[in-house]
């Protein structure tokens, strides 16, 4: 992506990748209506003209000191600041996502650990820089609904899901360990109180080879004494999306009430 875009930042040395080209450029998460345009999103500072050249949008912008960055050799706005301009132009549980997927971590337990590409406090820095800016009010709302830990827009979707029905806001980060205290299963998220485990099966779970893994994964969550509840895509669909009737059940079951019995809760 940076070599496709790095021409047209050297055109002008006035010129930054903003909105979603900086976002896919940071890796930052987009809904598929916008990550399916290629347009390039280019701002000149307010006090210049817009860029006009084909296949690009241009925008007069004004930056605060450090939210223009270099980022694999090309000028661009700050991963916290391409959130707060994204704000124009998602709905809130889109730029949820996105700010989801910026704030993501995760520690040297986990197979394959992450650092964020900034942090909450960075979100609510470049919103409390930008009180009048198009989009902000949208952003305040996102930010108290952002939490560190979810890998995919799906498990952002899920836990908005549960949250909005009333349900306990599930954990994230959470590392199962074995009777030697090494990390075995991670759950996309989780009630530890209960030693319930959720995890996302989105499309590549369909292969036989993924599929074995899950079953085995499955069977590891239940011989370390968790319940793992697994949810599909279709599951998230509709505006009463069934995960939430899942796990409902689940949070009812004899199960849960067995372990509120052992955990005295």
């Amino acid at each position: 992506m940076a070599d496709n875009v790095r021409a047209y930042s050297r055109l002008d040395p006035t010129c930054v990748l903003t909105h979603s080209t900086g976002a896919r450029i940071c890796c930052i998460c987009l809904p598929g209506w916008l990550d399916q345009d290629w347009r390039i999103h280019i701002a000149r500072p307010a006090d210049g003209c817009k860029p006009r050249r084909r296949n690009v949008v241009g925008h007069q912008l004004s930056f605060k000191p450090g939210e223009v960055v270099m980022f694999d050799g090309v000028r661009l706005t700050s991963p916290a600041r391409t959130w707060l301009d994204l704000a124009s132009l998602l709905s809130i549980d889109e730029l949820v996502a996105a700010g989801d997927s910026i704030v993501v971590e995760h520690g040297e337990d986990f197979p394959v650990p992450r650092r964020p590409l900034a942090a909450i406090g960075d979100l609510k820095g470049v919103v409390g820089r930008h009180p009048g800016m198009r989009g902000v009010r949208k952003a305040r709302l996102a930010l108290d609904m952002i939490r560190v830990g979810a890998d995919s827009a799906p498990e952002t979707m899920m836990r908005l899901a549960l949250v909005r029905a009333g349900l306990p806001e599930p954990t994230l980060n959470v590392v199962l360990r074995n009777r030697i205290g090494q990390p075995v299963v991670w759950p996309d998220a989780a009630y530890p109180e209960l030693r319930i485990a959720l995890q996302y099966d989105g499309a590549h779970h369909g292969g036989p080879e993924q599929y074995r893994r899950d079953i085995k994964r499955q069977g590891l969550t239940e011989s370390l004494g968790w319940r793992e509840l697994r949810v599909q895509s279709s599951d998230l669909e509709g505006d009463r999306p069934f995960v939430v009737e899942k796990v409902r059940a689940v949070l009812r079951s004899p199960y849960t009430a067995a372990m509120d019995e052992r955990t005295g809760s």
